[in-house]
């Protein structure tokens, strides 16, 4: 039996998040920037340690919150499915100190609002636009730890427009999912072997 994991990709405008997605799924990535309005699923496969996932991949619009309560996420078309998500990846510029301020706001309010174990909950913070890592508004490390020590979240950064880091970013999501007894009981060896495509699967 396929077993779906729902993962929400949340994050201020222009931070990279769709691209991010397309690059991972489509190997694609373009430098036009499209304002993201409405709520898109991407449906992608993946096999992780010889079991097969679907994954129900939400590109959030921007959201001014985190639904605090069910009937605020189905009032909001953009929040559909947010609040019963599988996992995060909550995404900021690395060159904008603003969009950091929104993932920040993002993930307490997760910890405060989200059904069942917040703190179970798998949240990966990604640093998007690594490229451009000579206008961040501040060092690496700085970040880091407070996203891992204080938040006691996954962390990555990674550059769509180059594909650098943006498979390990989902590697990284999906061995903290299994790690923390989501899908099984042990962290497994990760593979990847070629690029994901549409109506392929990834062996990851």
């Amino acid at each position: 039996m396929v077993e779906t994991l729902s993962i929400a990709v949340i994050g201020a405008p222009g931070v990279g998040k769709t691209s991010i997605i397309r690059q991972f799924i489509y190997n694609d990535f373009s430098e036009v920037y499209t304002p993201t309005r409405t709520r898109y699923v991407y449906r992608p496969s993946v096999i992780l340690n010889g079991n097969m996932y679907d994954l129900k991949i939400l590109d959030v619009p921007p959201i001014s919150s985190f639904p605090s309560s069910s009937s605020q996420e189905w009032l909001d078309l953009r929040c559909r499915g947010v609040r019963n998500a599988n996992a995060y990846i909550l995404v900021y510029d690395i060159c904008c100190v603003e969009s950091f301020e929104y993932v920040k706001m993002i993930r307490q309010q997760i910890v405060e609002h989200r059904e069942g174990s917040s703190s179970e909950v798998p949240i990966l913070v990604v640093g998007s636009k690594r490229d451009l890592q000579r206008q961040r508004f501040t060092p690496r490390r700085a970040v880091s730890v407070l996203v891992k020590k204080t938040w006691k979240c996954g962390y990555v950064e990674c550059s769509a427009k180059f594909n650098w880091h943006v498979v390990l970013l989902f590697k990284e999501l999906l061995g903290i999912a299994v790690g923390r007894g989501m899908k099984q009981n042990h962290t497994p060896g990760i593979r990847l072997q070629g690029a994901l495509q549409r109506n392929r699967c990834t062996v990851m």
